[in-house]
């Protein structure tokens, strides 16, 4: 496990597109290179834009509020997110109320945190896009989560709500976000996706100028492009 800083982390892997950090995670055999599906930008535009969010996941779990067995955080979920992290809120399975609002993105932003995924319904968007703060999520609503679910545990791991693939987020993944979507970067694979990814963001720089100088793909790709699948290649 790589041993820079946080921030150096951060500012390596926002240099990369999340389809960068794909392609790295895919030549090193990781399911659908690390893709969340189902997970769109809401903020600060509806998937346009040049921003890149980047950080390490603080999960958080949310339960059914018929759910009286599971523990309940001793202090607010939103209170306790470190400096430069990505908040990834896990709602229960197909219930259509939000639990993530723009009060919770003003103090979020405040603690430092880079952008929050809603794994469930986001609301206010308009106070999202006036903060300038990331917002992804699976939908939109208009209803507070309050009479349906309730947040249970923080830095724990959560599954991802979806019917494509089986995939977990564990606190400390790395999570990548950008017009295309999101990446969840695991722990152990960071010092290799961050090694990986530039040499292949590279390779796809020089596929596509020779193409622009009318190069086929086919040549482009046989000349930079013919290992794809091999460690540390493409």
């Amino acid at each position: 496990m790589t041993r820079l800083p946080i921030g150096e982390i951060a500012r390596q892997l926002r240099s990369l597109a999340t389809c960068d950090v794909a392609d790295a995670l895919r030549s090193l055999k990781y399911p659908h290179g690390g893709f969340l599906s189902g997970l769109r930008m809401y903020s600060p535009d509806i998937q346009r834009g040049d921003m890149r969010m980047v950080g390490p996941a603080f999960t958080v779990k949310f339960v059914s509020v018929t759910d009286k067995e599971s523990p309940s955080p001793t202090k607010h979920h939103i209170d306790c997110i470190p400096e430069g992290a990505v908040v990834f809120l896990s709602a229960p399975p197909n219930q259509m109320n939000a639990i993530y609002g723009g009060l919770m993105s003003r103090r979020a932003k405040k603690l430092g945190a880079v952008g929050t995924v809603i794994d469930g319904r986001v609301r206010d968007l308009p106070e999202h896009r006036m903060l300038e703060y990331p917002i992804f999520a699976n939908d939109v609503g208009t209803t507070a989560g309050a009479e349906v679910c309730r947040p249970s545990a923080v830095n724990v791991p959560v599954a991802l709500n979806s019917t494509l693939q089986r995939t977990t987020i564990h606190p400390g993944d790395w999570i990548h976000g950008d017009v295309d979507g999101l990446v969840c970067i695991p722990k152990h694979l960071l010092e290799d996706v961050l090694k990986i990814a530039p040499e292949l963001a590279e390779r796809d720089r020089k596929v596509a100028e020779e193409i622009e100088n009318g190069m086929s793909i086919a040549e482009a790709f046989k000349k930079h492009r013919s290992h794809q699948d091999a460690p540390g290649g493409r």
